[in-house]
């Protein structure tokens, strides 16, 4: 899935609410090194490079990815303004276990919307079922996962992006998501017609013949 190799670079985000796994995703992805004993401190600001399978054949392209301090309370919707305009792509994460990771997510996404001009920006959104630890503090009113997820799909589908359901305790689960991202991010190219005329002139010689 991953290696050394350095070739084109994509830009990508990686953002969502305190707490909710995205540091420890993204080491679990690049590096496989996440258990249940690893100890990880907040973030300010990181970023790492990985080269990515595109799932065409075995061609891999590379990603730089951006990870950045959890938002917190009333910081809702104020992703800084710089996080915003060089991503290629966007990596939201939020806690199915807690309803509020996922209602940043909207306001993130409004930001996203608003400051991409013209540009396609891909957004996925990853739900990571083992984002939460033991000693953080659980929601004031538990609600059940289902009903989140429901309300995440929902939400997905109406603002056209990709869900997905990852473990960072399970790295195969995290290739899908990245794999699908870094082919968008560089689509194969398109193939000349110049084969097809030639074909057609090879056709049109036999008929006259």
């Amino acid at each position: 899935m991953l290696n050394a190799k350095i070739g084109k670079v994509g830009k990508v985000l990686v953002c969502g609410m305190k707490n909710v796994g995205k540091t420890a995703l993204i080491e679990q992805l690049v590096y496989g090194n996440v258990n249940t004993e690893t100890e990880l401190h907040p973030t300010i600001e990181d970023i790492y490079v990985a080269s990515v399978d595109t799932g065409r054949g075995g061609a891999r392209e590379t990603l730089r990815i951006y990870d950045t301090a959890g938002l917190q309370g009333e910081q809702a919707a104020q992703l800084p303004r710089h996080y915003l305009q060089f991503p290629d792509a966007f990596v939201l994460v939020y806690d199915p276990t807690d309803p509020r990771s996922l209602d940043m997510l909207a306001d993130i996404k409004t930001d996203i919307d608003k400051h991409k001009e013209k540009k396609e920006v891909p957004v996925i959104v990853l739900a990571n079922v083992r984002a939460r630890s033991k000693k953080d503090t659980p929601p004031a009113t538990p609600i059940p996962v289902e009903s989140i997820m429901d309300r995440a799909n929902n939400w997905c589908q109406r603002e056209r992006i990709k869900h997905y359901t990852v473990n960072v305790m399970e790295r195969p689960s995290l290739y899908e998501p990245f794999t699908m991202l870094c082919a968008r991010l560089h689509p194969p190219q398109t193939k000349s017609t110049f084969p097809q005329l030639r074909q057609v002139m090879q056709n049109r010689q036999k008929s006259e013949v």
